[in-house]
């Protein structure tokens, strides 16, 4: 069934700011299967890997050119002591997984991670140990991984087989150091990190300093208020959501779950806000290095995993398109997780390994990355639903962003049906301009819960979308519970 049409009209006078690439990043933490059998099956597994490393996940990733990926969390960081994790792995201390009950072998540690990056072409993001940890620690991880001259830890990473400096340039000042991290209140952190800051500066010129924000804006501001001086390269803050089961949830859940995405609108707002209050023409970007979905059944005791959908889809899309409506102020984000764990783009079963619908639509997102986003306006059908409270507030059926190549000035326009039962006829207005070329890729599944398995690894998989174009716009059905991805040039 159709349910009437939506325009989305193409305002390339209106440019919002360059997508950094960056903000198609992931996150890797020592939780569940993420690192051990998502990423490292070890030297002596049957599982083709390169020096321990995975590769049927190294190749989806790398395919999905993913750009920076997050280490060692989350919690885990503000727990984790970075030389347990160096030198001969046989020698290496077995510890507590603290925040997520289980032990910690160390066999994946800075070396295994770099490596990862490099496979997959990604820039290593590093989250120091803040909340049980020291300046004095942060800044002998930064020099051990950076150090070019003959200082014994350079040499320690000489000779545990990297003769050349690995060049880390994002380094996490903790993480979540308003709770796991350390239970600071923002003037205490704020002082922790001025301390960390002093040390971590000194010894890395080059590298990037990202403080621990909140999604609070009183937090923020008191943090910023007290941090005065302190250098600041980004902020960073997360966002988790979700409403019922990962599958067999109701309608009310599935428009609960897409409204409560669009709370990263408001995260982000209140973060630029409280910059451009406290750090008025500051640089500082803002980092939403956690985000995504998070089903009641992703427990500590499961891994935190969970079935990643279709519904899913359409929420990654709805940020991803809300990133990039925010590229002004917007230099990272990294989806939780990388592989296996809550709204991962990979997963893995054994031997098998297949790519989720979140996987697609990064994939079908790519083009956006490096490119200039502009305004695009939506004019279509809004749905009513049931909100938790009771009352019924109603949201567009589609959501969309844009962006056009300096290069060569290809556009590629993104969509989200969340609408779902029905499908929408779209319009792509293009005033002003004459589209000379469109194709199209769309991702649906037969439900709103498809969702892919070891058994069905491509239940939910893109398809190309019969386009219709004349003169200055182009015609698409988006199916319901759908994702879009329109490419343009203009003729």
């Amino acid at each position: 069934m159709t349910t009437g049409s939506a325009t989305v009209t193409l305002r390339t006078d209106a440019r919002i700011g360059r997508i950094h690439p960056n903000l198609y990043g992931h996150f890797a933490e020592h939780l569940g299967r993420c690192i051990y059998e998502g990423l490292w099956v070890g030297e002596d597994s049957a599982i083709p890997h390169l020096r321990g490393i995975r590769q049927d996940t190294v190749c989806l990733l790398r395919e999905l050119g993913a750009p920076v990926i997050r280490w060692p969390g989350g919690c885990f960081a503000d727990d984790y002591h970075w030389e347990d994790g160096v030198g001969p792995r046989d020698q290496r201390p077995r510890r507590l997984n603290l925040w997520w009950p289980a032990e910690e072998s160390n066999h994946f540690g800075t070396h295994e991670f770099i490596d990862v990056c490099r496979q997959v072409g990604a820039e290593p993001y590093i989250c120091l140990n803040v909340g049980s940890g020291s300046p004095r620690e942060a800044r002998d991880w930064i020099e051990y991984c950076n150090a070019e001259g003959n200082t014994t830890l350079a040499n320690r990473r000489r000779a545990h087989g990297h003769s050349q400096p690995f060049r880390v340039r994002y380094f996490g000042v903790g993480n979540e150091n308003w709770g796991c991290g350390g239970q600071f209140d923002p003037v205490d952190y704020a002082k922790e990190y001025r301390r960390y800051a002093c040390f971590l500066r000194a010894v890395g010129q080059d590298v990037q300093l990202i403080a621990c924000g909140h999604t609070t804006a009183d937090w923020n501001l008191r943090f910023l208020e007290a941090a005065e001086g302190a250098s600041i390269d980004h902020l960073s803050i997360h966002r988790y959501y979700g409403s019922g089961p990962s599958t067999g949830f109701s309608e009310a859940d599935h428009y609960q779950l897409i409204a409560r995405a669009h709370q990263v609108e408001s995260d982000i707002d209140q973060t630029a806000a409280a910059l451009r209050l406290l750090r008025p023409g500051s640089r500082v970007g803002i980092i939403l290095d956690e985000w995504g979905v998070w089903h009641p059944e992703a427990r500590a005791d499961s891994g935190l995993e969970q079935a990643n959908t279709m519904r899913d889809a359409v929420s990654a899309a709805t940020v991803l398109n809300i990133l990039n409506q925010r590229a002004d102020v917007v230099t990272m984000a990294n989806i939780a997780q990388t592989v296996n764990v809550l709204q991962c783009v990979v997963q893995t079963d054994g031997a098998a390994c297949w790519p989720t619908p979140t996987y697609h639509v990064f994939r079908m997102f790519r083009p956006h990355m490096g490119a200039n986003a502009f305004v695009a306006d939506v004019d279509g059908p809004t749905v009513e639903y049931a909100a938790a409270d009771g009352a019924r507030p109603s949201m567009p059926a589609v959501h969309a962003s844009a962006s056009a190549r300096a290069d060569d000035g290809a556009m590629c326009v993104t969509l989200a049906n969340r609408h779902l039962t029905d499908d929408v006829e779209c319009r792509i207005a293009l005033p002003g301009g004459t589209i000379g070329e469109a194709n199209a890729i769309q991702l649906a599944g037969a439900t709103a819960d498809a969702h892919n398995t070891a058994d069905a690894p491509e239940a939910v998989a893109p398809t190309e979308a019969h386009v219709e174009r004349s003169g200055n716009e182009v015609r698409v059905i988006l199916a319901k519970c759908s994702v879009a991805a329109i490419r343009l040039r203009v003729g």
